[in-house]
């Protein structure tokens, strides 16, 4: 079974691709070659190629992966971390409950 292509908009590609760029920066703060990096996150080297340009057809595991060898396994955790919008429509749900 063929899964279907994921397709992202212009200005949310814009996002992954900045993403990819800090990954690619953090590890050459670190001066680890791809090899290093690649080896380390069990992901080869074309992989880790395409998740420092942003692709977003590589496994959100693979860019966990190389997070965590860089020691960044933490900013992970900040994904979706405060969702103000879906606090305030909790509340509005609250407010209209009573």
């Amino acid at each position: 079974m063929r899964s279907k292509k994921q397709i992202l908009f212009p200005k949310y590609q814009q996002i992954l691709e900045q993403l990819g760029e800090n990954i690619k920066l953090a590890r050459k703060r670190r001066r680890l070659t791809t090899i290093q990096v690649a080896e380390r996150a069990g992901i080869n080297r074309t992989t880790l190629y395409q998740i420092e340009k942003g692709n977003s057809r590589v496994s959100i595991g693979g860019y966990f992966n190389v997070l965590r060898v860089l020691g960044l396994q933490n900013d992970f955790t900040r994904l979706a971390a405060d969702d103000e919008f879906g606090r305030k429509l909790q509340d509005l749900q609250l407010l209209n409950a009573k």
